[in-house]
Formats: structure tokens, sequence, C-alpha cells
């Protein structure tokens, strides 16, 4: 006879409570594309709340409520005054700009990846970094007058160092892992770097660059109401130019057109963060 087989016990399986199942992401009070829009302007109208309150509390007879710079503003613009300076002050940030990131990258790539080259330099980068653009005004006057060569070198001394330093660091924190992979699979010097050196590099590189444009443009007003021409203008010569007047209503409109275009800057910058050979340094939220 053959054995009968006794059915095997099924174990009861519990189900998950309401409590035990996978939750997904807490649900949001606004969508995203209305949270990155009403947030900012949400705190932009309180802050101009606040500004509007302390003229109106203080009884200020000088310092210019935002409706009346706004107006400056809208003043600048139909006398064609606006334009003209702005065009200017972002012509010799984004050529010296340039040239830093031109100088500064490769540099700061060959300082991080030469440990002889970096001993050599870094001393005289960690001296001349910390020096003030401003301090450097003497003499760029001395050496270019009231030419536009005098701010684009201050611009561009402002520049290169945060460049170069962030450029070598970058070099010098890549994982040896990545580099003892691609030895083992007999890539070249060139494909190293192509390959390898690059792509691990350019998120910090990137941020390097947005911190240097930054100062870029702080320096370029600063340097604009020292040496340059009054015929080539510039923001920072507006500001200088409407604080000699007694217009305090134009100073302050010319400060928050310089920080309307610090912010439209650094946008610009951060579309690079994009491409896929930066986007995979920014963790995902």
């Amino acid at each position: 006879m053959t054995p009968v087989e006794e059915p095997v016990p099924r174990v009861p399986v519990a189900q998950p409570s309401r409590d035990d199942a996978p939750r997904g992401p807490a649900r949001r009070w606004l969508p995203s594309s209305a949270g990155a829009v009403g947030l900012p302007l949400g705190v932009v109208l309180i802050l101009l709340a606040g500004w509007q309150l302390a003229v109106t509390w203080t009884h200020s007879l000088v310092f210019p409520t935002p409706l009346e710079v706004a107006r400056g503003g809208v003043e600048l613009a139909t006398q064609g005054v606006l334009h003209r300076y702005v065009i200017a002050s972002l012509f010799r940030v984004v050529w010296s700009f340039l040239l830093a990131t031109a100088v500064g990258v490769p540099f700061g790539l060959a300082l991080g990846w030469w440990s002889r080259a970096a001993q050599a330099f870094n001393p005289i980068i960690q001296v001349l970094r910390p020096i003030s653009p401003i301090a450097w005004i003497p003499l760029s006057i001395l050496w270019f007058g009231l030419s536009e060569a005098a701010p684009m070198f201050l611009i561009f001394l402002a520049s290169v160092f945060p460049i170069t330093v962030t450029a070598m660091a970058s070099v010098q924190n890549i994982q040896v892992n990545y580099l003892r992979a691609a030895r083992n699979f007999g890539v070249t010097r060139l494909g190293l770097f192509r390959h390898v050196i690059l792509p691990a590099t350019l998120p910090q590189i990137l941020t390097g660059l947005r911190i240097a444009l930054g100062i870029a443009w702080l320096v370029v007003v600063a340097a604009e109401m020292v040496v340059v021409n009054p015929r080539s203008g510039g923001l920072g010569y507006l500001i200088l130019d409407a604080r000699s007047a007694g217009r305090y209503d134009l100073v302050v409109a010319g400060m928050v057109i310089i920080g309307v275009i610090g912010l439209v800057l650094d946008f610009l910058v951060r579309q690079f963060e994009r491409l896929d050979e930066v986007r995979w340094g920014y963790a995902s939220k």
C-alpha cells in the first residue's frame, strides 16, 4: 500500500494593516511648480510690506519706498540709460569670467593631478587669494588707467582664484577606486582624463563657477565706482552718480537691478546641472 500523503497545513498570512502599509511621500500643499514660484513670491511680498512699514513708521524723508524705487527704475528705462549701463556691466563680467574660467580650470586640474606642481604654486595662490580685489585698484589704475582693462583685470583676479582652488580640490577628492579600475582596463592618460577625471570633477567645478560668478558680479560694481570712465558707465557708476545727485530712489533701484541680474546669472549657470556629465554628482531628493 502506498502511503497517503497528509496535506500540508496552510499557515494564514497576516494581511498588512493600514498602519503597516508602505506610505508614499507626504501630500504637498502646493504642486512643485506652484511652490517654486509661490513661496519666493510670498517672501518678496512680505519683505516689501515690511520695507513700506519701516519707511512709514520712521517718517524717513531720504530713504525711498518700494513704489518710489519702482518709479525710479521705470525712469531709467524710459530714458534709455538702464539698458546701456546693464550691457556695459555684463560685458565686463562675462568676458573677464570666461577668461578666468579658461585659465583657472585647466590650471587647477593640473595642480590637483601633479603634486609637485601643487607644492610649487599652492603657497603663492594661498597668499594672493585672500587679498581683496579692491586693494588692487591703485595698481590697476597705474597699469591700465581708466580703460576697460582696469575693471576687467579686477574681475579676473576675483574669479580666477576660487575657480582654480575648486578645480584643484575636485581632482584631489576623486576616489582612488575609479583611477585603479580605469588603469586595470588599460585606459590611456588622455582617456583617463576624458572619461574619469573630467566627469568626476565637473559637479564641484560647476559649484566653484557659481561662486566665482557671484564674486565677479560683486566686484564689477565696486570697480565701476572707481576705475571706470564716466562715458562707458555701468551699474556701479549709476549708483555712485545717483548718490551724488541725491537720488536715493535710483540708488536703491540700481541695487535691486544688480540683485535681479545676479539671480538670473546664477540660474543660467545652474542649467548646466541638467547635463548627464554633471547631474550624477547631485543627490536627487
